[in-house]
């Protein structure tokens, strides 16, 4: 199985392409703003290759604004999303899936549902589904063990950047959980919401731990993150510390 990074384009979240001798899978989709450009990155890795199945990680515009029209490039490309999801996607609503935000209509997007431990088998490897709430009700890991990695969604969206839990079905004490849960796969690739992937055991569970913390922090203060923290624009679903956290990780440009 091959994991293919498809850097995010400007609000977008990454998209991944895993690829294995059973078939092709994409995780998220990004915006609609970019969604013609996303189907030409991925047919010039798959070429004439078929695309099977697009997970989305949470109902957020960012991760499933594009996946419509992506999946109706592709015959037979079936969308999948947590049940809690669902319903939010078929409607195109703007307010849960956040693309109002954006000033942006949502995409009515067709989805069959996608559980806790399902499996996605690709032949030389396998997707595996981990429930991760906390940033919405409905948001899911896509784990794969055979390389030690997770793509996880908003529950993660940069190294420095946390969470957040305020937006629609948010959930601070899932938040926690989730990281907990991700922190116990001892992983030695976790690709975030956006920007590259974060590498290495040690590595991986500084980040979560340093998460992990914040969280705690804001339980303990009545669920509410620090005063001294600029108030998230509008299209943000993360919070930017003050100071910023340690961010080692850089996005290469060609």
């Amino acid at each position: 199985m091959r994991i293919v990074r498809l850097p995010g384009i400007h609000h977008d979240s990454n998209v991944v392409l895993a690829l294995g001798t059973l078939g092709n899978i994409l995780i998220d989709a990004g915006t609609s703003w970019y969604q013609t450009l996303q189907v030409e990155r991925i047919k010039g890795i798959i070429g004439n290759q078929s695309l099977d199945r697009v997970l989305l990680t949470s109902r957020r515009y960012p991760c499933t604004g594009g996946a419509a029209h992506i999946a109706g490039e592709f015959a037979s490309c079936t969308i999948h999303i947590h049940p809690e999801g669902q319903s939010s996607l078929a409607k195109g609503d703007f307010f849960t899936t956040w693309a109002n935000r954006f000033d942006s209509d949502m995409p009515i997007t067709p989805t069959e549902s996608v559980t806790d431990k399902d499996i996605f088998p690709l032949g030389d490897g396998q997707i595996s589904v981990i429930s991760l709430p906390g940033h919405s009700l409905d948001g899911l890991g896509y784990y794969v063990k055979e390389k030690d990695l997770l793509v996880a969604g908003p529950i993660i969206p940069r190294a420095d950047r946390p969470t957040r839990w305020d937006l629609p079905t948010g959930c601070l004490p899932d938040v926690i959980e989730s990281l907990m849960n991700i922190n116990k796969l001892n992983l030695d690739t976790l690709i975030p919401l956006q920007g590259p992937a974060i590498k290495g055991v040690a590595h991986i569970k500084e980040v979560l731990e340093r998460h992990i913390e914040f969280f705690e922090q804001c339980v303990s203060n009545d669920g509410q993150s620090p005063k001294s923290w600029a108030r998230p624009a509008q299209t943000a679903i993360w919070l930017t510390p003050h100071p910023p956290w340690p961010l080692t990780e850089r996005e290469d440009v060609n």
